[in-house]
């Protein structure tokens, strides 16, 4: 996400490294850089023109501190900038009626389905809502299936309205059966098409008029660049919704259209969604994006999502085995299933700061415990919980069982212990700096 754009406004600050003041030479050469990167980036021509225009503006007017670098302002305020461009700050979802009532809107293909049963999930799982999912596209079968398959994994209703082609009938409908059987929470997936055309903004302008919806998102394939922000102008015009929803940002996408959005349409980006997981949902912060894009890391959302899988009970349950020394395996593969729940792993790495750049080229396949996974599984109850055990005719079992070898069991057996010698001690408070001369 945003790499490009990431890696040409590094080489973009560095024109400043060296000097000594803020110059308007020396500014003016940063941001016609800067520029051409937004450009490629597939932001607006007007809108990174008024873009940089703004960043200079407020770069000649800045006083530079002895202790602060020209190229340190410069990240700073273009940072600053980058935040209000995206909105400022994070705009929430209105489900506060009971039925809420949100209606999805976008084109085929957008990935509209998928994301209403990740929102739903969302919204079940973090704010303890009752949701129902509604099928309201009609015309394609396979939407509806979808829709069905991912209501059973979620384990979310679906009102399909059996029988009916009308969508405004289907959509009242689902509400009314939402009041009867308790669900304080309608999501309404609706038709698409491959273009913009009349038939489609009079059905989904109709819908809304039905049902009057407390919340309208629009769903945008971010990896569509500026087209994604013309046809978010179109259907803005036509249906005034709510807020922006930006999918697949984990394609080969360039970025512009979360940059250009909020200023063509003057709608909040609310959600982004990444990958087919029901999990890869999460809220649009303006601040942590533009941190992102400028290689800064997003450590407020890594905590975040670790204090999704983090249970208290069980942590101080944890720490007390660690402190006794008896960690043992079947701790261990917990522990990676819940790594494991967290996301993609690639993306949570890129949010450690420095990191991004690091593993930029790297096919970090989410399937990366997959070998471990298969020699902690190989191993029995009694050594799971006794790694003492594990001689060799045991390892050479474990790898046959397994599918590796001997010295890939020998190695995660080594890494373990590394593991909780080094858990050990911070559970006690121990230096690991001493830790690390003493092994030398």
């Amino acid at each position: 996400m945003f790499e490009s754009l990431s890696e040409r406004l590094e080489r973009s600050f560095k024109i400043l490294k060296g000097e000594g003041v803020i110059s308007e030479i020396n500014v003016s050469e940063t941001l016609k850089d800067v520029r051409r990167a937004l450009l490629d980036a597939d932001v607006n021509f007007k809108i990174a023109k008024q873009f940089t225009d703004t960043v200079k503006q407020k770069a000649m007017g800045q006083n530079v501190l002895k202790s602060v670098k020209p190229s340190q302002m410069m990240v700073k305020i273009v940072h600053d900038e980058l935040v209000l461009l995206m909105g400022g700050e994070k705009s929430d979802i209105n489900i506060k009626a009971n039925p809420s009532v949100v209606l999805i809107a976008g084109l085929q293909g957008s990935g509209k389905t998928t994301f209403s049963a990740k929102l739903a999930k969302m919204l079940k799982s973090k704010r303890g809502k009752n949701p129902m999912l509604v099928a309201g596209d009609v015309y394609r079968p396979a939407a509806i299936e979808q829709l069905k398959v991912l209501g059973t994994q979620i384990e979310v209703p679906v009102y399909t309205g059996e029988g009916s082609r009308n969508p405004v009938e289907i959509a009242r409908n689902a509400i009314k059966e939402a009041r009867r059987s308790g669900h304080d929470l309608v999501i309404i997936d609706t038709a698409g098409r491959l273009a913009v055309d009349e038939e489609m903004m009079n059905e989904i302008a109709a819908v809304k008029n039905a049902v009057s919806p407390h919340e309208t998102l629009f769903v945008v394939d971010s990896m569509t660049g500026q087209d994604a922000v013309n046809t978010a102008f179109e259907f803005n015009e036509r249906i005034d919704y709510d807020g922006v929803v930006l999918t697949k940002l984990d394609g080969d996408t360039r970025g512009g259209a979360a940059l250009s959005i909020r200023s063509v349409v003057n709608k909040p980006v609310k959600f982004v969604s990444t990958g087919e997981k029901m999990d890869a949902i999460d809220i649009f912060y303006p601040e942590r994006m533009a941190d992102r894009i400028l290689g800064m890391g997003d450590i407020v959302s890594l905590v975040e999502k670790a204090q999704e899988q983090y249970d208290e009970e069980e942590a101080r349950k944890l720490q007390k085995k660690i402190a006794k020394d008896q960690f043992d395996f079947n701790d261990f593969i917990t522990q990676i299933h819940q790594i494991k729940k967290m996301g993609n792993m690639k993306d949570l790495m890129g949010m450690i700061p420095g990191v991004s750049k690091a593993i930029k080229n790297l096919d970090i396949d989410d399937d990366a415990f997959k070998g471990i996974e298969a020699i902690i599984s190989s191993m029995t109850p009694a050594e799971r919980s006794n790694p003492v055990l594990l001689n060799g005719s045991r390892r050479k079992r474990i790898a046959e069982g397994s599918g590796t070898t001997v010295m890939e069991v020998n190695r995660l057996l080594k890494q373990f212990d590394e593991t909780r010698r080094i858990m050990k001690m911070v559970a006690k408070g121990g230096d690991l700096s001493k830790m690390a001369v003493k092994r030398r």
